[in-house]
């Protein structure tokens, strides 16, 4: 990469960086007396990524410079001009005509600086009793709550796509597999539901990283809190904060909560990983149990004939990048001693990547549950093969010859390898050839022997009956969407 090209300074000649048209120390103060290095200029800015908090920012020095001024530690009228002047910045950030400068570093500084011009020396007074430590911590913590809601609100509408499909599937047959093989017959809603289930687990396990996460930082400053009298419960009343934080150094020091958000965020990934495997293999030919319209698929650019499920495909792969992020955070962090040390700005681009890529792969997902059309027939035909009923004849055994079941497990084997044998299903053996094998077997074993019957019978809590399936669309939904009054 080529360096940043540094402007010379015309009173000696001497190399300085710019600083919106002061000097590089200008924004340490007094302490330094030359510029960066020029690598400094590409390896030190956050600017690039951290822009995306400007929101948060701003938010945040709203609330501090209100507490300010109700602290009498700024006069009101400064506070009323950094407040007045802080929302015209966000107009021109959300309208595309601010100027960001890499020179700023940070979305802190280009703030500040652009408040400077509009309001002149009260935006001085804006960063008393404040450091950068808690003020980017603070802005995180804003900005993955926030992310923690609209990711909560994807997942729900994911839920509420596969609720209407289950519903419709409630009674539509299909294998179940284990080891993938066919293992017995379920609903197609059943298997569907499953996948409710997780999402539920997932919005859980944000909603837990969400309480422990809504803790205010602002007020620890750099490290060691702050000698005005500041109120950082009023600033956390503000922000909407449970409560401030108890230790200024954990205040800034503190990641735990991206760490259990990209943690949550990574096995809603896995979860979506799953799925789109299964959508994967459903919609190719060998299954035929779904196909996926033009809208979620692409074709080949040299195969005319394929249909390619590359939304799936896409979401299956993504899932590396959002686990990426976690375990890049984590080694972030493994190493580092209290309280901030710069390699903290690596916390951001992990959490950033992450989020965009989560709510496209949950948005890609919710998309193509209710894109499918659903085979029944291909599905029912392949309930055909494996001996998928051969549980149901096992049960069978149990309930009407009072067998243990192991040893009806053990007669049932025996039959499914006569079966095998004379190449037909379970349910085509004829009644004599059964009973060779146990003469107490009577014509009624042909009853439960078909893939209806069996999904018919297993009507246990949380099981795959029509029934059950139904009722747990109806609980499912009242789970799961009713607090916002969704409807699937």
């Amino acid at each position: 990469m080529t360096a940043v090209p540094r402007k010379k300074s015309r009173k000696g000649g001497k190399d300085t960086a710019k600083h919106g048209g002061s000097a590089a120390n200008a924004l340490w103060g007094g302490r330094f007396a030359a510029g960066p290095a020029a690598v400094m200029e590409q390896i030190n800015p956050s600017i690039g990524f951290d822009r995306k908090m400007y929101r948060q920012d701003i938010r945040g020095s709203i609330a501090h410079a209100g507490m300010l001024a109700e602290r009498g530690i700024i006069a009101r009228e400064d506070a009323r001009a950094i407040v007045k002047g802080l929302k015209q910045v966000e107009k021109e950030i959300d309208r595309g005509k601010f100027e960001f400068k890499v020179a700023l570093e940070d979305i802190h500084m280009n703030v500040e600086a652009r408040l400077n011009e509009i309001i002149g020396a009260p935006a001085g007074r804006l960063h008393t009793a404040r450091s950068r430590n808690d003020q980017v911590a603070l802005d995180l913590r804003l900005w993955v709550r926030d992310a923690i809601d609209e990711i909560d609100r994807a997942l729900e509408r994911l839920q509420a796509a596969l609720i209407m499909r289950a519903e419709q599937h409630a009674q539509t047959v299909m294998p179940g597999f284990t080891h993938l093989q066919p293992a017995q017959p379920v609903t197609f809603g059943h298997h569907l539901l499953a996948y409710v289930e997780m999402a539920g687990r997932d919005r859980g396990r944000f909603a837990d990283a969400r309480k422990r996460l809504n803790v205010s930082p602002l007020g620890a400053a750099a490290l060691a809190g702050t000698s005005f009298a500041i109120d950082p419960a009023a600033t956390a009343k503000a922000l909407g904060f449970d409560t401030a934080h108890a230790n200024s150094m954990d205040a800034v020091a503190d990641r735990d909560f991206a760490v259990e958000y990209l943690a949550a965020a990574a096995l809603t990934a896995v979860h979506l990983s799953r799925l789109a495997e299964e959508l994967v293999l459903w919609g190719s030919e060998q299954f035929r149990f779904i196909r996926l319209s033009d809208a979620f698929t692409t074709g080949s650019s040299i195969m005319p004939q394929k249909r390619n499920a590359d939304a799936a495909e896409l979401t299956r792969g993504k899932t590396g990048r959002i686990v990426g992020a976690l375990v890049a955070l984590l080694t972030v962090l493994k190493g580092l001693p209290l309280t901030f040390n710069k390699d903290m700005q690596e916390d951001k681009e992990p959490v950033f990547d992450a989020t965009e890529t989560l709510l496209l792969s949950i948005a890609a997902t919710a998309g193509m549950v209710a894109d499918m059309k659903v085979n029944k027939q291909a599905m029912l035909a392949a309930t055909s093969g494996g001996f998928i009923n051969a549980t149901d004849l096992a049960d069978w055994l149990v309930r009407k010859l009072g067998m243990p079941f192991r040893e009806a497990h053990h007669t049932t084997g025996k039959l499914v390898k006569l079966a095998e044998k004379r190449g037909v299903a379970l349910g085509d053996l004829p009644l004599e050839a059964m009973r060779k094998v146990d003469p107490r077997i009577t014509r009624d074993v042909y009853g439960v022997l078909s893939v209806e019957a069996s999904v018919k019978s297993r009507a246990s809590p949380g099981g795959t009956a029509p029934g059950n399936v139904r009722l747990a669309c109806k609980e499912a939904r009242a789970r799961f969407l009713k607090a916002r009054g969704r409807q699937a």
